[in-house]
């Protein structure tokens, strides 16, 4: 019932504000494709529990994108970005982005953006096998894999002009005219995370 709750809620962000506006290209295809692998780190896990839940998750065939959600862990946005970067010193063959409630909206440039797009429900790491890349569906066509690297897992600066710049700048365009529309979608979820997890007895640190 626990893992359920947090998988409901996450699936609320994903269908509700990465789908609904069209935030990358490819989520759509990965959740419904069965492309898409979610595991539940409890409590508050080191680098060994996150590396743990993402290996089993990269080890299953059909996963395109991994999800590790730690739904009951305290932990500050630049903290998170020491986890994704210690985890993915030791994963190199995966695209690895790092998710956080609490990232604030941005919108002097696409780059400051990209911290809002990614405020899912829980803190998460996202792992994107760069081995399969290339059989993300609904990939459009044309795209190498690195390029799909770049736009599923947020990696390093990309060169100018390529996929994941023509994302960023899509999403800023998308977000500075329906910012308003997507902060209140944000905080139902916030919302209903709260209550739902409060009767599930997750502990939450927020």
């Amino acid at each position: 019932m626990k893992a359920a709750e947090v998988r409901r809620i996450l699936d609320r962000y994903l269908v509700e504000v990465v789908e609904r506006y069209e935030l990358c290209p490819w989520a759509r295809a990965a959740r419904e494709g069965g492309e898409l692998a979610v595991a539940v780190a409890w409590g508050s896990p080191d680098v060994a529990a996150w590396l743990a839940a993402a290996r089993e998750l990269l080890a299953r065939p059909a996963t395109r994108v991994a999800m590790v959600v730690a739904p009951e862990l305290a932990i500050a946005p630049a903290e998170l970005r020491g986890v994704r970067d210690a985890v993915a010193a030791q994963l190199p063959a995966a695209g690895i982005a790092d998710f956080h409630p609490e990232a604030v909206l941005d919108l002097a440039t696409p780059a400051r953006l990209v911290p809002f797009v990614r405020r899912s429900p829980d803190p998460m790491l996202q792992l994107v096998p760069l081995a399969l890349l290339a059989s993300v569906r609904g990939a459009p066509p044309a795209i190498d894999r690195a390029q799909q690297a770049h736009a599923l897992a947020g990696g390093g600066a990309p060169p100018r002009g390529d996929v994941a710049d023509r994302i960023a700048a899509a999403n800023h365009a998308t977000v500075t005219a329906h910012h308003a529309a997507i902060a209140a979608t944000l905080a139902a979820i916030a919302e209903d995370r709260r209550i739902a997890y409060q009767r599930a007895g997750i502990r939450s640190c927020r």
